[in-house]
């Protein structure tokens, strides 16, 4: 293979793993707590929050997209503006069937 086809491979430290996985786990646990407190409406929303950080955390560290070329990146990006999109298009028929019982 020549110089410019070839893959570079980055190899991950054990500590970035460990300290990801740490991570982790005291975002469970605060997603735990969170579930315990009364936030009315709120409750969802943080927890959704959380859950989107720790889906970042695995997407980038676990799955090697962090130390990836732009081409992987642009395809998660897509992804992630895909389903936005189609959750969007969701979200607004499920708000306007009321409108058409008036």
């Amino acid at each position: 293979m020549t110089e410019a086809h070839e893959h570079q491979r980055h190899i991950v430290s054990p500590k970035v793993y460990l300290a990801v996985f740490l991570s982790l786990l005291c975002l469970t646990a605060l997603t735990t707590a969170a579930s315990f407190v009364e936030l009315y409406v709120f409750n969802v929303v943080v927890a959704l929050a959380i859950a989107v950080i720790k889906a970042a955390l695995v997407v980038l560290f676990f799955m090697h997209v962090r130390y990836s070329n732009r081409l992987t990146k642009l395809t998660v990006a897509s992804g992630i503006f895909m389903f936005c999109v189609l959750v969007g298009m969701t979200l607004t028929d499920y708000f306007t069937r009321a409108w058409g019982q008036w």
